[in-house]
């Protein structure tokens, strides 16, 4: 309980006190875009990697020399156990990446605003209209060079099998002609959500990046079967970690 209390008052207070950080973000981004999320994304990843030490949280990283190179935007696929997520692969990935997140993370009192400074879009499921915005500003984001993270499952997973993916995220590559890669996560919500209560836990987590996936290149029976069988991919990456 002491991990979480130290852990959750560096978050907060280091939210509260960053906000004229994001100020001087938000006006970059009104000039030069790229600038402001490589920016923003060199402060963000500082801080959670600040979170992920008072945490104890330690990662194996597999995979990492599979990434194209840094100019090329990447349509990142991952299961999806915990709220740590997107603070592991944010502090991992030497590169901006936003993160196409549910709607209800932006009414997090002022984290929201770090979340949008690294170019995270905010989809409305229950509204078509709303949700087919977000996936253009997606899209955009990536066509331009930003790396872009979906969770296909589309909630945190409290089982020990995949949840159902829901396919309709997978056409930002596919529109912005931009390559996918396959992220595992293992371990990941030992650190909070398996725990009794708010208590973080130090714990290893184990990271896997697959071979990147050039959707462009795929004839459209090649990108249905290949879409069809990125359950069964992830899911075959995931075994590999208990070995």
């Amino acid at each position: 309980m002491l991990r979480a209390l130290i852990a959750g008052l560096y978050a907060v207070f280091g939210v509260i006190f960053s906000m004229p950080a994001h100020w001087h973000f938000a006006s970059l981004a009104k000039k030069d875009p790229k600038k402001a999320w490589l920016k923003s994304s060199q402060y963000v990843r500082g801080f959670f990697k600040n979170v992920m030490f008072l945490s104890g949280t330690k990662v194996d990283v597999r995979g990492l020399e599979n990434l194209p190179d840094e100019n090329t935007g990447v349509l990142f696929l991952a299961n999806h156990r915990s709220y740590f997520d997107i603070i592991i692969l944010q502090a991992v990935l030497g590169r901006p990446v936003g993160f196409v997140a549910k709607k209800e993370l932006k009414k997090i009192p002022l984290f929201h605003y770090f979340m949008s400074d690294i170019g995270c879009v905010y989809l409305n499921r229950q509204s078509p209209r709303e949700a087919m915005k977000s996936i253009k500003e997606a899209t955009d984001n990536l066509a331009n060079g930003l790396n872009m993270t979906l969770f296909p499952e589309g909630t945190r997973n409290k089982g020990t099998d995949l949840l159902p993916f829901k396919e309709g995220g997978y056409r930002i590559a596919e529109k912005a002609k931009a390559p996918i890669v396959l992220v595992a996560m293992t371990g990941n919500d030992q650190i909070l959500e398996a725990n009794k209560g708010f208590n973080i836990k130090a714990r290893h987590v184990t990271l896997e990046f697959s071979k990147p996936y050039y959707i462009a290149d795929m004839t459209r029976e090649e990108q249905k079967e290949f879409y069809s069988q990125i359950p069964s991919k992830i899911a075959d990456m995931l075994k590999t970690h208990a070995n």
